[in-house]
């Protein structure tokens, strides 16, 4: 079924993304013994020993949890003398420090299901535009149990329904939410996006431009590789946008290939950049940037640097208490903190909902000419179906040896059951096939799924691998019509890398579990 087009509102060219990497060039602007017969005089109290761990334990993660999890709004105080240490003042005495390692004993939020789902928003904040539009949507999944870490970048132009405000841009939630009532967005999209997903957000976090700028700052900056040549012609600069001189509005923005050390400044402007030239120039390549940043600052938070500069971790706090909006409380910071303080590189999900040929989304044009990315399927299953399986995986040798042949398939619907390719899709990424194109087939009568080779078996584990996942056909010989078809593709040069394998999906497919299970 379509989805209903109606006039969008909120609408802000004006308002980007929050999280970054890249080089950046602007070519523009001894104590005495008591004698035995005096009396001794009261040592002072000592804090037990667990309870000065547990500070301790506080006043390290606190910087680690800032970013990552966006956690110190849990903290937040009242006073504004700027000492580097008036966060520290309002945890309390000794009771409350003990009340805090009592409590962090305890399960936190989606731990007894063995997932923890966070949501992080980036906003514009104060002196944009559209302050509340998020342009920024992330959501973390964390599984205690294997220590994977999952990371779903949502595009901010994705259409979906808003109670009360019928269909949308997801981006608008918030700001729909501001306006009846001020502090509540970061709150409501949490429960939107939760809702439209079909999975439980335990946690939420918003920060704007400015926040995330000083963070990255006060931590001396972060490294990150930059995968990719970026030039914006394009870059809005701030105060500027409604500049007599056209071309003053705008500066040149240059990122090198590599490995590149950033400010909090250029990194927010990597961040935002929108309209860079070749395959830079997506929201969907910028969220993948976005997701190496966090990755950087983790990692920098988790330094040595870091652990042992109380004042540093004093300064974030004291810096940030303007910019974080969050329902983490300081006892589930702790605990976080003890749960996923080693996750290693290879144990953290990328993922981004995108238009690609093999993405969930296509573009779509609103009656008002707004640029829309709808589900491909035409409802969110798919997506759903994607985000409950993102931690199945496969056993590490299997999976190993199909990266290792990089076995490339093309998988079709042959049925008429919705949104069947992409689920299977998702399956049998889980194995290490890379799935470049989904589609549905010419023709949709298939009872039994059947698998053509293109490689003439030289990825002959790969194939068997596959054949057992989906319960399918070897097919001998092409059929006419994908014969033909294949050909006036090569013709036309609109299909640019062949699969290894294309998987034509039956009737049966849609009755077998293909997906890998995880041990507990």
């Amino acid at each position: 079924m379509p989805l209903p087009i109606e006039k969008e509102a909120l609408e802000s060219q004006k308002q980007d993304v929050i999280v970054v990497e890249g080089k950046h060039q602007i070519h523009h602007q001894v104590e005495h013994p008591v004698e035995p017969s005096k009396k001794k005089e009261k040592k002072p109290r000592r804090w037990p020993k667990r309870l000065a761990k547990t500070l301790l334990f506080l006043i390290v993660f606190c910087g680690v949890a800032l970013w990552f999890f966006a956690s110190q709004g849990a903290l937040k105080t009242s006073d504004q003398s700027g000492g580097v240490f008036s966060w520290l003042n309002n945890l309390g005495a000794v009771g409350q420090l003990a009340k805090l390692a009592i409590s962090s004993d305890r399960p936190i939020k989606g731990e007894n299901r063995d997932r923890i789902n966070v949501l992080l928003l980036g906003v514009g904040g104060k002196g944009h535009d559209g302050g509340y539009l998020t342009d920024t949507i992330m959501l973390i999944s964390l599984k205690p149990s294997t220590k994977q870490v999952s990371m779903i970048s949502i595009p901010r132009d994705l259409y979906v329904p808003i109670e009360d405000n019928g269909w949308r841009k997801i981006n608008a939630i918030g700001a729909l939410a501001e306006k009846e009532n001020p502090g509540s967005g970061a709150q409501a999209a949490s429960q939107a996006i939760g809702e439209l997903f079909k999975v439980p957000i335990d946690y939420y976090a918003r920060v704007d431009f400015e926040g995330f700028a000083k963070v990255i700052d006060e931590l001396g900056g972060v490294d990150v590789t930059v995968d990719n040549t970026l030039d914006d012609y394009s870059y809005p600069v701030l105060g500027m946008e409604d500049a007599k001189n056209y071309y003053s509005r705008y500066e040149h923005l240059h990122f090198d290939p590599g490995l590149q050390h950033m400010d909090g400044s250029l990194a927010l402007k990597f961040a935002r950049s929108r309209h860079g030239v070749g395959k830079e120039g997506s929201d969907f390549a910028r969220a993948k940037r976005q997701q190496k940043i966090i990755e950087a600052v983790k990692d920098k938070l988790f330094s040595a640097s870091t652990f042992l500069n109380p004042a540093l971790i004093g300064r974030l706090f004291n810096t940030y208490q303007e910019h974080v909006s969050t329902n983490f409380e300081a006892w589930e910071v702790i605990k976080f903190w003890t749960l996923f303080k080693e996750v290693p590189r290879g144990q953290i999900v990328n993922k981004v909902l995108d238009n690609s040929a093999d993405g969930l989304l296509m573009d779509k044009t609103g009656e008002d000419g707004a640029y829309l990315l709808v589900p491909r399927s035409g409802d969110f299953s798919q997506i759903q179906y994607m985000i409950e399986n993102i931690f199945a995986n496969a056993p590490a040798e299997t999976k190993a040896m199909v990266i290792k042949d990089q076995a490339t398939v093309e998988v079709r619907n042959g049925t008429w059951v919705n949104g069947l390719a992409s689920k299977v899709s998702t399956d049998i990424e889980q194995y290490g096939f890379d799935v470049i194109n989904i589609k549905n087939a010419a023709q949709r009568n298939y009872q039994t799924s059947v698998i053509y080779d293109l490689t003439n078996q030289a990825k002959i584990e790969s194939l068997a691998l596959l054949k057992e996942k989906t319960n399918a056909n070897i097919g001998l010989e092409l059929p006419n019509w994908l014969t033909a078809e294949l050909n006036k593709q090569g013709a036309s040069g609109t299909v640019k890398v062949q699969p290894d394998f294309i998987l034509i999906l039956g009737e049966s497919a849609s009755a077998n579990q293909v997906a890998p299970t995880n041990p507990n």
